[in-house]
């Protein structure tokens, strides 16, 4: 797929990079005019302190020795290098002494500050400026005063001054260059302007490439969302490894389709499991209602064949309730509450129902609880799914080669409650055996002897599934332990 900026800008996160980007594009503008504005006041204010502390030091000295001290402190600053200006003029404006050769016009009209800033010439700068551009060395005209502007074309420079009346009415000018301040601030504002530049397209490249490289990742999952819709499910989205939001949702979406996967299985397996497995029974029915009907028989005969259909109907119904309760659970729901449940009450209840069988087909069953173990769950689903177990372990402890034995206990370890049933039969010694063992009509070859439909132990693990829990399979050494794994609650 070809990306482009309008492609990009489709993308929310696109949208919203940009109206950042935008926001802090005006925040910098703002900061650029704002930082040159202050710079320029607080120059402003300092050029002012400066020419004030001149203008003490001149009255200082005309305090001193009147005109003749002030015209002579005015000559001799006037020769030292730097930014000050100084000037004195008669009353008509004529310029006196000092080192300033012509003003703008009406600057020294006025007393105070000026209002502005405004050009001025000093002393020397036309004879320099005629030499650099290879004029003639005619002697320019002297200067005349404040009217003496400056030609048309020639360089100036710009100064602010603090105009005075003298008690002779004689007027002093003290003033600074502002060439400086305004080189200053030119630097600060071409920095300001260069680094909001460069953030501005740093910006903007970081925003493409960032654009492109979500778009890719979101071009990646559509791609893939395609492909399991069109029918792979084994199909998965992308992760990067980057541990970002869209490897935390690519890894969700890829939990929620292993699921739907493992369930479709399931499912698939039940279908095949019920076309096989129930098929048997429902033959063996029929054939015993055909060979009933067949021929002359006396009424407890009929009677007889109507007792075997319907225990064996009684033993479809269980199978058939069987497997809806391990869809429920599998597929996450179930109309049950769950509350708190005391493993150890249930596990002598358990116990107590099924001794009696246990002594009937010479097994010792064994229960070993000591305290409460309590979980979140649902009593009678976790009672059924321990019925199954030790059903089991009763019924396949008989071949034990000693004394049948079933032992039932209760620990606590690394945050879990382990509910054991361990027999010493003959157990299941391949580890592939005992990982079929829990799927639906599963039936080891062994086991065919023994009544059952093969969803005990497959009604046991999603019980456990449906409890956040698990069920494991261990070899016994001899026989079989089959544990239930519990999380164990908070407050104990």
């Amino acid at each position: 797929m070809a990306l482009s900026v309008p492609a990009i800008m489709k993308t929310t996160a696109a949208r919203l990079s940009a109206l950042y980007l935008l926001l802090f594009a005006l925040c910098a503008v703002l900061l650029v005019f704002y930082m040159t504005s202050l710079s320029a006041r607080m120059l402003t204010a300092q050029t002012q302190e400066t020419i004030n502390d001149e203008v003490l030091g001149l009255a200082r000295a005309y305090q001193r020795g009147g005109l003749p001290v002030l015209v002579r402190v005015v000559e001799n600053r006037s020769r030292q290098p730097g930014a000050n200006l100084y000037l004195i003029a008669d009353a008509n404006g004529q310029i006196l002494t000092g080192n300033v050769q012509s003003l703008e016009p009406g600057v020294i009209d006025t007393e105070g500050w000026t209002t502005e800033p405004f050009s001025y010439r000093r002393f020397g700068e036309g004879e320099l400026d005629r030499l650099r551009s290879g004029t003639s060395d005619q002697t320019p005209p002297p200067s005349t005063g404040e009217n003496t502007v400056q030609a048309e074309g020639e360089k100036g420079h710009n100064a602010i001054a603090l105009v005075l009346r003298l008690p002779n009415q004689m007027i002093m000018l003290v003033g600074r260059d502002l060439g400086e301040p305004e080189r200053f601030r030119a630097v600060i504002r071409r920095a300001l302007t260069l680094a909001l530049g460069m953030m501005g397209l740093g910006g903007l490249l970081i925003w493409f490439f960032v654009g492109r490289a979500a778009l890719k990742r979101i071009d990646s999952v559509s791609e893939a969302s395609r492909r399991i819709m069109g029918g792979d499910l084994s199909g998965r989205l992308p992760v990067t490894g980057a541990g970002d939001e869209f490897d935390r949702l690519s890894e969700n979406l890829n939990s929620m389709l292993a699921r739907i996967a493992t369930l479709n299985e399931g499912l698939k397996q039940v279908s095949d499991n019920i076309a096989h497995d129930l098929k048997t029974p429902l033959t063996r029915l029929r054939n015993r209602a055909e060979a009933t009907l067949s021929g002359k028989h006396k009424p407890a005969d009929y009677r007889q064949a109507l007792e075997g259909t319907i225990a064996e109907s009684d033993q479809l119904i269980k199978t058939f309730n069987a497997i809806l309760m391990i869809s429920r659970l599998e597929a996450g729901y179930s109309s049950e509450h769950t509350n708190r449940v005391d493993l150890a009450a249930a596990v002598r209840d358990v116990a107590e129902l099924y001794e009696p069988v246990a002594e009937e087909a010479g097994v010792s069953l064994e229960a070993e609880v000591d305290g409460a173990f309590i979980v979140d769950g649902n009593r009678e689903l976790i009672g059924q799914a321990l019925s199954n177990i030790v059903d089991n372990a009763i019924k396949y402890s008989t071949d034990s080669t000693s004394k049948p034995a079933v032992r039932v206990t209760l620990e606590r370890t690394h945050g879990e409650i382990r509910l054991c049933v361990a027999d010493n039969g003959q157990g299941i010694p391949d580890d592939a055996d005992r990982a079929r063992a829990t799927e639906r009509f599963v039936r080891l070859e062994k086991s065919r002897s023994q009544p059952g439909s093969g969803l005990g132990l497959s009604l046991a693990k999603a019980v456990m599934t449906f409890h956040y829990g698990r069920l494991d399979l261990l070899p016994g050494n001899p026989g079989l332990s089959v544990v239930m794994s519990f999380p164990a609650r908070e407050d104990h």
